[in-house]
C-alpha cells in the first residue's frame, strides 16, 4: 500500500469531507439535545389540562429539522443541489463572459 502524502489532492479532499461529516454529526447532536431540552421544559410548564401536542411546541424542531435535512443532503450527497462541478463551471462561464466583454471593448 502506498503511503499518502498530506500534500496529495485526494488526501486534502478526503480530509475536507471528513470535517464536513464531523460537523454534521455535531450539528445533529446539538439539534437533538436542544430540542429535547426545550420540549421537556415546555412539558414541565404545562397546566394540568393542557397538552403538549400543539404546533407551537413543535415548530422549532420542524423548521430546524428541515435545515438539518438540507445540511445532510449537502454533506452526504455532494452535488445534489447545485451539481457536481457547479463552482468550476460557473467560474469558467464568468471568465468567458469577462473575456468576451473585454474583447468587445478592446477591438479597434
Amino acid at each position: 500500500m502506498n503511503p499518502i502524502s498530506k500534500d496529495d489532492i485526494r488526501y486534502k479532499e478526503a480530509e475536507r469531507r471528513v470535517k464536513k461529516i464531523k460537523n454534521f454529526y455535531i450539528f445533529a447532536f446539538v439539534y437533538f439535545a436542544v430540542n429535547i431540552f426545550i420540549l421537556v421544559m415546555n412539558y414541565k410548564q404545562l397546566k394540568p389540562w393542557e397538552t403538549i401536542w400543539h404546533l407551537k411546541y413543535f415548530s422549532l424542531p420542524i423548521f430546524w429539522g428541515v435545515g438539518l435535512i438540507g445540511y445532510a443532503i449537502n454533506v452526504f450527497v455532494p452535488g445534489a443541489i447545485l451539481g457536481r462541478n457547479w463552482e468550476e463551471k460557473k467560474i469558467k462561464k464568468m471568465m468567458e463572459e469577462e473575456k468576451a466583454s473585454q474583447n468587445k471593448y478592446n477591438k479597434p
